[in-house]
């Protein structure tokens, strides 16, 4: 099954009615190695990285299978606090899984990346955007992430910390959303992460904003409190703990944690 397959699979999987509560998860067994599936419930932003990280890890494990469901982190954490059937959650903001961990959906997050948010507009620029202090003209075309979200939260921290109100068209329920706003010329700029820009190539420009070297979006991965399969769940935080993983996700454009 192709992962694009598995992960549509699990995305009709997690808007399904769960139940009440989750089983426990097994034991793992003394050295025991990583085999079966492990699903992880991942924030948008991760897409590029984590992909290309499922795949060094199934082919350093045959036999294991990776499976993603990318998204809001704000979503994504509902989910896991309600019990849907993943493996690990990596989010876009230390805030956002503490909503898990204090529901004793997950224990000991680690920070494993960081990120800064930048303005991206369409190639050429045609709204003439110089800063954030124009995403306050009401005659330019603005997204921005819901300020429930992770990449909206920071939004409002770096445009209040600059003094600017901003004046959105759009507010979308995750990265990704935004990114795609831009790329399809429907606004003039949108407030998205530098990952975001890096992965998206000539599809759009970015525009670096210096406020937001002070107020980095900090990434969490933790093992679920329901998984099935602790043990590869736990191998795959490894992976993206260690020099390869940190490596792909500094290629990415990410921080250091």
């Amino acid at each position: 099954m192709s992962p694009q397959r598995r992960a549509a699979l699990l995305a009709l999987a997690l808007t399904l009615p769960l139940t009440a509560c989750a089983p426990d998860a097994p034991a793992p067994a003394a050295g025991e190695a990583p085999s079966g599936t492990v699903t992880v419930l991942a924030a948008a932003s991760l897409t590029e990285a984590f992909t290309t990280l499922g795949e060094q890890f199934e082919a350093a494990h045959p036999g294991t299978t990776v499976t993603f469901s990318f998204g809001s982190s704000a979503t994504l954490a509902a989910q896991a606090v309600q019990g849907a059937p993943a493996d690990v959650l990596a989010a876009a903001s230390t805030a956002t899984m503490a909503t898990v961990t204090d529901a004793g959906a997950a224990a000991d997050p680690v920070d494993v990346a960081t990120n800064t948010l930048e303005i991206a507009v369409p190639p050429g620029n045609p709204g003439g955007v110089r800063g954030l202090a124009d995403l306050a003209d009401p005659d330019l075309r603005v997204a921005l992430c819901a300020p429930q979200v992770p990449c909206g939260a920071g939004a409002e921290q770096v445009l209040r910390a600059a003094g600017v109100t901003a004046a959105p068209d759009t507010l979308e329920s995750d990265v990704k959303a935004v990114l795609q706003k831009v790329t399809a010329d429907e606004v003039d700029a949108g407030l998205v992460y530098t990952t975001d820009v890096r992965a998206a190539g000539d599809g759009v420009e970015g525009i670096p904003v210096p406020e937001a070297a002070d107020a980095p979006n900090r990434y969490p991965v933790a093992v679920l409190t329901a998984s099935r399969n602790p043990v590869t769940a736990r191998a795959f935080v490894d992976l993206v703990r260690s020099a390869p993983g940190q490596q792909v996700l500094a290629g990415a454009g990410f921080g250091p944690p």
